[in-house]
């Protein structure tokens, strides 16, 4: 490790139970980011300035006036630009130690398998729920750990799966895949709490991949952001779940 290495992480080293032996781990890590939105925003920023050494996005969607309220790696010139491009510029200026590759484009499941299959970690950022329960099956199948986040209005919720344990997966949550689930283009979200999830979501990538403290598995934290209340909520395997039910990873 250099030392611009060793200062730029500094602040992060002093902690005793992470040290260089975490940020050397994070230094080898690769992280998929699914969405670059108000959530895949200030993830894979946190994620950069930490020093996750190779950053994956994918998103097909293109930057508009109406994600700059929220999605916080975007700037009102990018307006019209693939949002994966818009923030792989705001992530190499941020930390040009780290390697970012830009994916444009909508994954089908073939190509999820294999780019969750490359990582260490994944995280989804998503907007809709056919695309979170593609994201975890995959995942659960590869035996690759995934941070799944979802916020609206003034609401949001975080919950990690890994491989091993009695934690239930994101389909344990969702059992009836048909259900329609709403989206802030439909009924809004506050700035802040998209901020506040994405982070909590960056912070449980960190754990995962250096090894620090205990990660947020089989516990589903939901923020009522209105009152600023948590509740964290247990979330074990569902024992019919077509995705980790009996599985054995």
């Amino acid at each position: 490790m250099t030392d611009d290495e060793l200062l730029r992480y500094s602040r992060q080293i002093l902690l005793p139970e992470f040290d260089i032996e975490g940020q050397e781990r994070l230094r080898q890590a690769h992280a998929l980011i699914i969405g670059m939105g108000g959530l895949g925003s200030p993830v894979a920023m946190y994620l950069a300035a930490a020093g996750v050494g190779r950053l994956s996005l994918v998103d097909d969607d293109q930057v508009d006036l109406s994600n700059l309220q929220r999605q916080i790696a975007h700037r009102t010139a990018d307006i019209g630009r693939f949002k994966v491009e818009s923030a792989g510029d705001t992530l190499r200026a941020l930390n040009p130690l780290i390697e970012v590759t830009t994916l444009p484009m909508r994954l089908n499941d073939a190509e999820l398998r294999e780019r969750v299959g490359e990582a260490d970690v994944v995280v989804d950022a998503c907007d809709n729920l056919a695309t979170r329960l593609a994201i975890n099956a995959a995942c659960v199948q590869a035996g690759v750990p995934l941070v799944s986040g979802a916020a609206i209005r003034l609401e949001g919720q975080v919950l990690v799966w890994q491989p091993g344990g009695e934690g239930g997966c994101y389909r344990c949550l969702y059992r009836e895949s048909e259900m329609d689930a709403e989206t802030c283009a439909q009924t809004g979200v506050l700035a802040p709490v998209v901020g506040i999830i994405g982070s909590i979501q960056a912070l449980e990538a960190i754990k995962i991949l250096s090894g620090l403290g205990e990660p947020l598995v089989g516990r589903l934290l939901l923020l009522d952001a209105a009152r600023m209340e948590w509740r964290s909520v247990r979330v074990r395997r569902w024992p019919d779940c077509p995705v980790c039910g009996g599985c054995e990873i």
